[in-house]
């Protein structure tokens, strides 16, 4: 069975938790991504910064995003999955957390991300539906 070692993008960069959201943006925009690990300075994975966090819960409240801290946030503890985990975890994790983004974690350290789409290639049609209807409901 495929592992999220196997499917994750390597070399996650983190927004630290106190660094401003309007850095996160930027580095977000740098990346071509639209979603960040949140990461102590511990080193230790705080939660998930998505774009649409940003626009909602920044922008959309009239809040300035160089002044909210990406810490601010995060929300109780992340969701993640392990690096060793296969394919079936990694949708069953998804699916009951209503995430399309898993950090992946190797003990302590975070290793990758694995999207929605990295799981839909890695499983079989009807699975990836599965999936698929799961996060499309509410």
């Amino acid at each position: 069975m495929t592992t999220a070692r196997e499917i994750m993008t390597e070399g996650t960069e983190c927004i630290g938790a106190d660094e401003t959201v309007l850095d996160a943006a930027k580095k977000m925009t740098g990346l071509g991504v639209g979603a960040l690990p949140i990461c102590g300075t511990d080193d230790k994975l705080k939660g998930m910064l998505t774009d649409r966090d940003i626009v909602v819960k920044v922008l959309g409240a009239g809040k300035d995003p160089a002044e909210v801290k990406a810490g601010d946030l995060a929300q109780g503890e992340a969701v993640t999955i392990g690096a060793d985990d296969d394919a079936e975890e990694i949708l069953r994790t998804m699916t009951s957390h209503k995430v399309r983004r898993l950090p992946v974690i190797d003990g302590r350290r975070l290793v990758g991300i694995v999207a929605q789409a990295d799981v839909a290639r890695a499983l079989p049609d009807p699975k990836v539906g599965d999936l698929l209807q799961a996060m499309s409901t509410d």
